[in-house]
């Protein structure tokens, strides 16, 4: 028996949505040929419902209904993670606080290993030989001047070290090139592009697995930046209280997660490649022409369930998967880095208004004060320790805020940060580590694409170091006497203003 939970199994996840009111299912004809993905971005940029596709235009072998936005924000301010929430079995009015201390919760717990079945719904169809052609179901093309069509935007990959040791979650995109291959970006220092060096040093290419619509407690673990070795699925299990339920593949060692609506299985060459690219990434931008050779990968046989629904994150400008799990997972494992190494450091997120390429970093204050230490020796030991971490790779600027501001709140960040932080002063710069080529600066800038570009920026001031905050910030919070604030919010919505 297969678990049904939303955070275990998508198909209840898409139900959990409806019922949620976050779910507009469109029945009349979508092209996945660029509108689907239309559809979706304009869902991404205001914060709207969840669309799912049911009548894709070119559907072979059932293959497939679209689910858009899986993980993107809600409009409202009162479940605004809502999405998110629900693959954690949280309430829909969680916090990211409350999202990310869940997503953490599982290092500090007994590993639970996963359960393995017989079999289970990702099994009930299969497509192998002849009847594969991947150019011929309705792939997404998703931005007009991406090189390709998209298949995998939302998907895990499933590899595993030789030794059989570590078996690692993970997304990576993949476009198709092909009938039967794929073609994508395998990154150092990722934990793919590790197990596909492991591989190559045994002269083998490697057995791989590409799950799409798999629990979404799992799609999240496999965004967040776990450390070397460790395996997502007893993490997810640590996480959840319960183990994940999994299926062997059928024609390599791999396990997949059985409620997985669409499985992949096949080979990671560790020779052959070929082009892929552009893409229009996380950043916001699509660079025409800008094509890179990477390892192709084989799809020997398609296992799925009936009715499958493809999951598809239409990435670019505010907000979208991309945003709410990358950047905000990097930030959570910076969070756990800082206090285990004895940091004052309450809270860490990743704004998405810097297209989470910065993280602020939340300071206690009165313990840093007892630390006597300087602004450029606190700076240096906070950027040592984070862009030398693997979590730290993907953040450019790391903001060090006081126990003031709220790092969840990208006006409170931007406030600090503009006011606070004199350029060049106030920051230490590091060009001695690994950059993240994605971000344009990087790899379309001035400067190597792989190297430096980071910065700590002290958003402390002075005083927070030595005798504690000597200014009031001039807001409604702290401006006005108590019983003024309180007559002001009861008659907010009777004086015609909007409630929040």
């Amino acid at each position: 028996m297969t678990s049904t939970e939303p955070h275990l199994c998508f198909r209840s996840f898409v139900e959990a949505l409806k019922a949620d009111n976050d779910l507009i299912e469109i029945n009349s004809p979508v092209d996945a040929n660029l509108e689907a993905a239309a559809i979706t971005r304009r869902v991404c940029e205001t914060d709207d419902k969840a669309p799912l596709f049911n009548n894709v235009i070119g559907s072979q072998h059932g293959l497939f209904r679209i689910l858009g936005a899986p993980a993107s924000l809600r409009k409202s301010s009162k479940d605004r993670y809502g999405r998110l929430a629900r693959h954690l079995a949280l309430a829909p009015t969680a916090s990211m606080r409350d999202i990310l201390d869940k997503m953490l919760s599982a290092s500090k717990l007994t590993p639970i290993p996963p359960q393995i079945l017989s079999t289970g719904p990702c099994k009930e169809n299969v497509l192998e030989g002849d009847d594969i052609d991947l150019t011929k179901i309705p792939a997404p093309l998703i931005h007009q001047d991406d090189g390709g069509k998209y298949i995998q935007t939302y998907g895990m990959h499933i590899v595993q070290s030789p030794d059989g040791s570590w078996t690692n979650w993970s997304i990576a995109r993949a476009m198709v090139s092909d009938k039967r291959h794929l073609t994508g970006l395998v990154i150092e220092p990722q934990h793919i592009w590790q197990i596909h060096n492991m591989w190559k040093k045994e002269g083998r290419d490697v057995p791989w697995a590409l799950a799409f619509g798999v629990p979404p407690a799992a799609i999240m673990a496999s965004s967040m930046p776990i450390p070397d070795g460790v395996s997502e699925a007893e993490y997810v299990g640590a996480m959840t209280g319960s183990a994940i339920e999994l299926v062997k593949c059928d024609t390599n060692g791999l396990y997949v997660p059985a409620t997985s609506e669409i499985v992949f299985e096949g080979t990671l060459s560790i020779t052959d490649k070929g082009p892929e690219g552009p893409f229009g990434e996380m950043h916001g931008y699509v660079f025409p022409g800008d094509t890179h050779l990477w390892p192709k990968y084989t799809v020997n046989r398609i296992t799925y369930r009936n009715n499958p629904i493809m999951p598809m994150s239409a990435c670019g400008r505010l907000t979208d998967e991309t945003h709410t799990m990358i950047g905000s997972l990097a930030a959570a494992q910076i969070r756990q880095i800082c206090q285990d190494n004895d940091l004052p450091v309450t809270d860490a997120f990743a704004p998405f208004e810097s297209q989470v390429t910065w993280v602020a970093l939340r300071i206690d204050t009165a313990r840093l004060r007892k630390m006597k230490t300087t602004s450029a020796e606190f700076s240096k030991t906070v950027g040592d320790l984070i862009f030398h971490s693997k979590p730290g790779y993907t953040i450019h600027r790391l903001v060090l805020c006081g126990d003031d501001i709220d790092v969840y709140n990208g006006k409170d960040v931007m406030w600090a940060f503009s006011t606070r932080c004199r350029p060049g002063l106030d920051e230490t710069f590091y060009e001695d580590v690994r950059g993240f080529p994605l971000v344009p600066y990087m790899s379309h800038g001035n400067g190597s694409p792989v190297q430096g570009g980071k910065v700590v920026s002290d958003a402390l001031m002075p005083t927070e170091y030595t005798t504690g905050r000597d200014w009031v910030a001039a807001d409604f919070e702290h401006s006005y006497p108590e019983e003024l604030k309180k007559k002001v919010l009861d008659n907010w919505t009777a004086m015609g203003f909007r409630e929040e």
